[in-house]
């Protein structure tokens, strides 16, 4: 009898080889797609609900449907994608999913799978090296879905090592700037809004650490219990990295735990500039890292490394009769006792693969291409009349407008320099100030992208002027 789902090796390998000519097609016309393909999305959204389909269609067509609809969208894998903060996903990455969803191994529990299980502590463990924690046999962590789990992982850390069951007078401590995950994670970790304290920023966007210290004081006279600061190591509005040392030294001496979110900056730890740039972030308690930004990983890829693991699993680590037991003599932490997650994916290969294939250098070399392009866009930006520059490239993201405009007129820059397709550019609300951001994050941009960015920044800046120009004449 067959099985409809239970596929033939023939079958599979029909599919196999119909979704690879499919993604090569895709892939090889990235570069000419447009940027952003989202009119008529409303209508093409509304167009695809369906009910819950009684009998099967044919594979072909339900690939050709989706590979017609992933293009009406940002175009986040494009050269040109410059906005937000990019997310590349690296082919191999692919592979190494496809790979391991057919091995379909559970790798939460070190017994399980033991070996598949290894080979993703050893991508914890170059994390670790990156940043800075050295090989340590006490660092550690694990792999999550994203920068926001991270966050909220290490926040229950922290409030489980720092203050225990009663948590009912705890302050967090962060920027005005900080990831809007730190608020959400604090909400999760049961910390009310109203003892998560917003630091203000200095003139480059960075945390002030007289005031920290000042609300720390504050709040300790009043009776409550100041025990986590959360820096940023490259912040999303300006790519701002916090003064690291200055803070260590504060949570040290107040006896806080320190978190860094590096989830766009951290992985800049590999390059020369970027290890200078963010000293003194191997002084954090625990650290956010995001392969999925600065590794240039598909979506869906975060990680969260500590000083100590141990404070992980105080934090995390329960048993349950019916799981199985580790042998006495194997020093592992399941990932199941080291974050909320039971049932997981084996994310390892996404990582291991890559690395293995070309090594750190490879991926050094590409962040160290970013630093040098940034730089070079900014600079190009800057020397066109009537441009500042209000947050320079402390690593690959940098932020502009128009002097003396207003805000509409800056979104309309915007909107003129996306027109042309060939890149995208988003923008944020700063000190009550609209800007625009380029964000050089893609593993696919080059200096040829960047050569089309300049250009369109100068075009669209014409074309303002012009507007402006023939406003003025009306009036």
């Amino acid at each position: 009898m067959k099985h409809p789902l239970e596929l033939s090796e023939r079958e599979l390998r029909a599919m196999i080889d119909r979704a690879t000519d499919e993604i090569v097609r895709h892939v090889a016309s990235l570069p000419k797609q447009p940027m952003h393909a989202t009119s008529g999305a409303k209508k093409l959204a509304r167009s695809l609900r369906e009910p819950m389909p009684a009998e099967g269609a044919p594979f072909d067509d339900l690939l050709r449907q989706v590979f017609a609809i992933a293009p009406r969208s940002l175009n986040t894998a494009s050269p040109g994608y410059l906005a937000y903060i990019p997310g590349g996903g690296l082919l191999h990455s692919a592979v190494a999913d496809l790979v391991a969803d057919a091995v379909n191994r559970y790798v939460g529990v070190w017994v399980a799978a033991p070996g598949l299980a290894q080979l993703e502590s050893n991508v914890v463990d170059w994390f670790c090296e990156i940043i800075g924690y050295g090989q340590s046999p006490k660092s550690g962590g694990l792999l999550t879905t994203g920068g926001s789990m991270a966050n909220l992982v290490a926040l229950v850390t922290a409030r489980e090592n720092r203050l225990g069951e009663d948590f009912s007078r705890g302050v967090v401590y962060t920027s005005d700037q900080a990831h809007h995950s730190v608020l959400k994670a604090a909400r999760f970790a049961g910390i009310p809004a109203s003892r998560v304290r917003s630091i203000a920023t200095d003139e480059r966007f960075r945390l002030e650490v007289p005031a920290l210290r000042s609300a720390i004081a504050a709040d300790a006279k009043a009776g409550l219990v100041p025990f986590l600061i959360v820096a940023s190591a490259g912040t999303t509005n300006t790519g701002a990295i916090d003064p690291l040392p200055a803070i260590a030294d504060l949570a040290k001496k107040k006896k806080m735990w320190l978190h860094v979110d590096g989830a766009y900056g951290g992985f800049f730890a590999l390059t020369t500039r970027g290890k200078r740039a963010l000293a003194g972030i191997d002084r954090a308690d625990s650290i956010a890292l995001d392969p999925h930004t600065s590794l240039f990983l598909p979506y869906g890829n975060g990680s969260l490394v500590v000083r100590d693991k141990e404070t992980l699993a105080r934090a995390h680590g329960m048993h349950a009769s019916y799981l199985p037991p580790k042998p006495d003599d194997v020093d592992f932490t399941d990932f199941s006792d080291l974050g909320p997650e039971l049932s997981r994916d084996f994310r390892g290969l996404r990582v291991w693969l890559p690395f293995k294939m070309h090594g750190a250098r490879a991926f050094r070399e590409a962040l160290d291409e970013k630093l040098d392009l940034a730089r070079e866009a900014c600079d190009a930006i800057r020397a066109m009349p009537g441009i500042e520059i209000v947050a320079e490239p402390e690593l690959s993201l940098f932020a502009f407008r128009l002097r003396d405009a207003p805000d509409e007129t800056n979104r309309l820059l915007l909107r003129e320099i996306n027109r042309g397709q060939r890149v995208f550019l988003t923008g944020t609300m700063a000190r009550g100030r609209f800007m625009l951001r380029a964000c050089i994050l893609s593993f696919r941009t080059h200096a040829d992208r960047i050569a089309m960015l300049v250009e369109d920044v100068r075009t669209a800046l014409d074309r303002v002027n012009a507007s402006a120009g023939r406003r003025s004449r009306r009036t």
